[in-house]
């Protein structure tokens, strides 16, 4: 007996071993669905690719802008990805160095400062806060943030697709407008980085606070 299904759109057709006019429940059906050995993963495989996001220029304000620097440890940045991100995170410290802005470091929990890389190194006097993926879990990061009166975090650092991605949602879901150029965060692998960047402009979570855009595209 074949019947249509209007979730899936395709027909489908049940049989039984013991009786080919089944019609109680008694009897031992067997369904088989042509589409049986189908899965979403079969659905994904027919996804296209989104489209790149589109890279805006912003401007911050100094004081009231934070730029956090997320496990740029020698330990951990080790793949060429990582190593050719210092460069540009290395640019926004040194302006925002210049315009008196708040540097904030993370480090993993076994990290210390010696780890964070010497272009990046931070100063005497710079917040640092230890834990897993969000750097907000279980810190004073945002204790830290509110003192200063900070409404913008600058997110940069390594993994894109870990502490980037979930110390940017954690922001955002703090009420901070986050904004991460992509040319400074990293991960071992570019298809992390892309997923990052659409979860970021499109998850609910973070859809309407998050901007992306480059080191060379944020004006102090």
């Amino acid at each position: 007996m074949k019947y249509f299904c209007p979730i899936y759109g395709k027909s489908f057709e049940y049989f039984s071993d013991d009786n080919p006019n089944y019609g109680g429940d008694n009897s031992s059906l067997n369904i088989r669905a042509g589409a049986a050995d189908q899965t979403i993963i079969d659905e994904w495989n027919t996804v296209p690719i989104p489209p790149a996001p589109e890279l805006k220029p912003v401007t911050v304000d100094p004081k009231t802008t934070a730029l956090l620097i997320l496990d740029m440890e020698t330990s951990i940045c080790k793949n060429p990805r990582c190593i050719g991100s210092i460069p540009n995170i290395n640019s926004l410290l040194t302006r925002a160095r210049k315009n008196n802005m708040l540097v904030v470091y993370s480090l993993i929990p076994t990290g210390s400062p010696s780890d964070v890389f010497k272009q990046l190194s931070p100063l005497r006097g710079d917040p640092i806060v230890k834990s897993t993926v969000d750097k907000f879990y279980r810190t004073n990061l945002e204790k830290i943030l509110q003192k200063k009166g900070i409404k913008t975090v600058i997110v940069t650092g390594y993994a894109a697709n870990g502490a980037v991605l979930h110390t940017a949602t954690a922001a955002a879901f703090r009420d901070f407008n986050v904004i991460v150029p992509v040319d400074g965060m990293s991960a071992n692998n570019p298809y992390a980085e892309q997923y990052t960047a659409w979860h970021m402009l499109n998850s609910p979570g973070t859809r309407g606070r998050a901007t992306l855009t480059k080191a060379n595209l944020i004006k102090l």
